[in-house]
C-alpha cells in the first residue's frame, strides 16, 4: 500500500479524495499539507509517497520549482489537479519528466479513478481534456512552421530517434549506411541547436513530429 500526502486547503476537496480512497486498496491517506513548507517536510518523511496536489492553491511561484522539487525527491509522483493550468505550464512539466499527471476538476469519476489507480502503480495519467490541448497546441505549432527547419527526411529521421531508435536500427530501416544517419543527425541538431538526443526529442514533441499519445505507449 502506497503512503499518499493531500496538498490542497480546501475542505470539500480533501473530502472528496477520502470518500474515493475507500474503494481503492492501493493507497492510504497518511497526511494532509495546507501549504508548500506543509508539503516538503512531509516529502522528507514521505520520499515515496503519491502528492495530489492543487497547484494554483498552493505557494509555488513556477513549473521550474515543481521540478526542482521533483529532482530532489525523485521517487515521488504526482497528481496534479485544478481547475486550469496554463497551457505552457503544462508543456514545461509534461516534457520534461514523467512524474507528473494532470487531472482537471471537471473530470468524470471514471476519469478520476484512472488517474489514480496508475499514479498509485508509478504511471503517468494525462486526462483527456489536456491531453487534447497539447494535441491542439502541437498543429498550431505545425501551422506556424516551426518544424518546417527540417526536411522531411530529417523529420523523419528525428520522429525514430525520439521513437528510440538506434542509428543503426534507422539506417536498417532506410537501406542507407550508418554514416548517412549520422550526418543527418548532426545537421538536425545544428538547426534545431540542441546537443543530445533528450533535447531534440522535446523539440519533436514541441513542433507535433512525435505527439504525446504517440511517445507515451
Amino acid at each position: 500500500m502506497r503512503n499518499v500526502i493531500l496538498a490542497d486547503n480546501q475542505d470539500i476537496s480533501i473530502a472528496g479524495w477520502y470518500y474515493l480512497f475507500q474503494g481503492i486498496s492501493d493507497g492510504q491517506v497518511i497526511a494532509e499539507a495546507t501549504d508548500k513548507k506543509d508539503l516538503i517536510s512531509l516529502l522528507v518523511n514521505y520520499p515515496n509517497a503519491l502528492v495530489i496536489l492543487d497547484y494554483t492553491l498552493f505557494d509555488f511561484e513556477s513549473a521550474n520549482e515543481l521540478l526542482i522539487l521533483q529532482a530532489r525527491f525523485e521517487n515521488v509522483d504526482w497528481i496534479l489537479f485544478s481547475d486550469a493550468l496554463s497551457d505552457e505550464f503544462m508543456r514545461t512539466l509534461l516534457y520534461n519528466t514523467q512524474s507528473f499527471s494532470v487531472l482537471m476538476k471537471d473530470g468524470s469519476k471514471d476519469e478520476i479513478l484512472s488517474a489514480l489507480k496508475e499514479a498509485l502503480k508509478g504511471n503517468r495519467f494525462i486526462c483527456n481534456h489536456v491531453s487534447n490541448i497539447l494535441l491542439d497546441n502541437s498543429r498550431n505549432i505545425q501551422n506556424q512552421g516551426f518544424k518546417n527547419l527540417l526536411t522531411a527526411t530529417e523529420q523523419e529521421i528525428l520522429k525514430e530517434m525520439a521513437l528510440g531508435k538506434t542509428t543503426k536500427e534507422i539506417a536498417s530501416k532506410r537501406h542507407v549506411s550508418v554514416h548517412t544517419i549520422m550526418t543527418h543527425r548532426k545537421n538536425i541538431f545544428r538547426k534545431i541547436e540542441v546537443n543530445n538526443v533528450h533535447e531534440a526529442t522535446k523539440y519533436a514533441m514541441r513542433a507535433g513530429i512525435v505527439d504525446m499519445a504517440e511517445y507515451y505507449i
